[in-house]
């Protein structure tokens, strides 16, 4: 693929995403909003791309976005390693999120399910033990939502099944939320 045609994919579905998203990503937004004002948290998970973007958007709110403020309680189930590959051993890997969320979760938390294809056993394994604990569930996918939209009370779906593309819409997507929340709580 030449960079022009690249760059014309991406422009075409960034167009159709802003169509797309902006009811869901309302919705994602104030469940996120209230779940922080009640002391809440938002626990981040994905694999691979996904991976990163979790840790990316768990970093923005545990650090800072733009603005100084108070650190908002976010937690990427991508980066303790202790924990993942004791639980994929003795688990095995479709449950390397979903013990993590069993343990760190409460009724009332946000979980960001990410997956490109919405059908990662592990993000969906985490959705459903989320569900369980009473958790909100967002879910960022590609076109269609995979099995991941069944489980969402929130689908963020970037219309395009080029992994790529979602992923560039996902990071787009997790930059505005990380600023939306820092300036609810900067009051700026």
């Amino acid at each position: 693929m030449a960079l022009a045609d690249a760059f014309e994919e991406h422009r075409r579905v960034l167009e159709e995403s802003a169509e797309a998203l902006r009811a869901p990503f309302t919705d994602a937004l104030h469940r996120a909003r209230t779940c922080l004002a009640a002391g809440g948290k938002i626990l981040v998970c994905g694999n691979g791309g996904s991976a990163a973007d979790a840790q990316h958007f768990a970093a923005e709110l545990v650090c800072r976005f733009i603005r100084e403020r108070r650190a908002l309680p976010s937690i990427a189930l991508t980066t303790d390693t202790s924990a993942l590959t004791a639980i994929a051993n003795d688990y095995g890997f479709a449950e390397v999120f979903a013990r993590q969320v069993e343990a760190l979760a409460r009724p009332g938390d946000v979980l960001i399910a990410i997956s490109t294809s919405g059908n990662s056993p592990n993000v969906l394994r985490a959705a459903e033990r989320a569900r369980q604990i009473g958790c909100a569930i967002v879910s960022m996918t590609g076109c269609g939502g995979g099995k991941l939209a069944a489980l969402a009370d929130v689908l963020l779906a970037v219309p395009s099944a080029t992994v790529a593309r979602i992923q560039e819409i996902h990071g787009l997507v997790l930059h505005v939320l990380a600023d939306e929340l820092e300036r609810e709580v900067s009051g700026g």
